[in-house]
């Protein structure tokens, strides 16, 4: 088995395990997929059609807002799935972009091969439904940080949830993600001990 096909059946066993028939016809749907940097996956307008588990490389999900303001959603970084998940799951037109910010290897498979399949595999719609509930609680929580926490808080939440993301994203997009203006960021990137 090649390691990026490890990577992904130990991420999915995590969440949901399948048998050695059901993970062999899970497998069958995923195939290697390239991007470079800066490259625009799905934009709006467009509806996802695959679902992505990402080996190397860093991703975010983002939108403009009514005055053109760039607010960063979402960072994706191995081992993970990736993806516009409502657009996918809906069938319906994205809303946001998604954007390789690194060069990135993945795992891709289509949805709608993996919905079909979901047909015969029980364990695929648990996979799914799980995965989703645990989006769904990362939102929450950070919508608790966005509407509660100062943005000295918000900052120190990312790094105690994911310490090496200095390392990975450039910090105009990590202060977007936040919410907190690039100066501000980089005050605060001084100020506290990480």
């Amino acid at each position: 088995m090649h390691a990026s096909t490890e990577q992904l059946k130990k991420l999915v066993t995590s969440i949901h395990p399948f048998t050695d028939e059901e993970w062999n016809r899970f497998e069958s749907l995923w195939k290697p997929f390239e991007a470079k940097r800066k490259e625009q996956l799905t934009i709006p307008g467009q509806t996802e059609k695959y679902l992505y588990f990402v080996v190397e490389g860093v991703q975010r999900i983002f939108y403009f807002d009514d005055q053109n303001r760039e607010a960063t959603l979402v960072f994706t970084y191995a081992p993970s799935f990736g993806g516009v998940l409502d657009s996918m799951i809906h069938e319906s037109p994205s809303r946001y972009y998604y954007e390789t910010l690194t060069p990135s290897v993945f795992l891709r498979a289509p949805f709608a091969e993996i919905e079909s399949l979901s047909k015969d595999i029980i364990g695929i719609e648990l996979l799914i439904r799980k995965g989703v509930v645990q989006a769904l609680s990362g939102v929450l929580e950070r919508l608790v940080e966005v509407q509660s926490f100062s943005s000295e808080d918000r900052f120190r939440k990312l790094l105690q949830r994911s310490p090496h993301i200095l390392q990975l994203v450039p910090h105009k997009y990590l202060a977007s993600y936040l919410g907190i203006d690039a100066t501000n960021f980089s005050k605060l990137l001084n100020k506290v001990k990480i």
